[in-house]
């Protein structure tokens, strides 16, 4: 569907957007979302969507820097945005592809406490509480996982995710962190 989008919408840079970080998260294309994302920008320069889309990918690409430029970008553009917690999550997640773990935490947190039901922002703090080796946080943090996701399995999340939300190098890293804090395996 995503690419039926791209071909109707190329003049709809929030369709586009949306289109574009869904091939990046749930494909690994992540050049091809880019080229998508710097055209609808290119349409709508002042698009808060296309700036988080656009650090959400990078953050994929393990582009952690600017990945965080990006969804500054987009906090500015719409401080009071409702889905601001998005934002929040990706500086997280590039955070965290940058192994910057204390940094991780405090947007996670941000994160969640706009959006308490966000299970990705609980899973990325879960991970850099066990990098840090602050094992009561982490199992804190897990058991909240596994109240917004009782069926959340790291091989399931690597299965769905795995190869397209991250770099192998990163997705190690990030799983090391969530068999560290105890999520179940299987």
């Amino acid at each position: 569907m995503a690419t039926q989008v791209i071909e109707i919408g190329k003049d709809q840079p929030d369709a586009l957007c949306i289109a574009a970080y869904t091939v990046s998260f749930f494909t690994g294309a992540h050049a091809t979302a880019a080229g998508m994302i710097d055209h609808a920008l290119a349409l709508n320069p002042n698009s808060a969507l296309g700036w988080a889309c656009r650090g959400w990918v990078a953050a994929m690409q393990d582009q952690s820097d600017p990945a965080i430029e990006a969804l500054q970008r987009a906090m500015h553009l719409s401080p009071l945005d409702p889905l601001r917690w998005i934002f929040f999550g990706g500086i997280s997640f590039a955070n965290l592809v940058a192994r910057r773990f204390a940094e991780t935490i405090d947007w996670a947190d941000r994160s969640f406490r706009e959006q308490p039901r966000y299970a990705s922002a609980y899973r990325m703090k879960v991970a850099a509480c066990a990098h840090l080796g602050r094992a009561e946080e982490a199992l804190e943090c897990a058991r909240h996982v596994l109240e917004l996701q009782p069926a959340f399995t790291i091989s399931e999340m690597q299965r769905t995710y795995g190869a397209a939300m991250c770099t192998p190098e990163t997705l190690a890293m990030y799983v090391e962190g969530l068999r560290k804090a105890g999520l179940p395996e299987e």
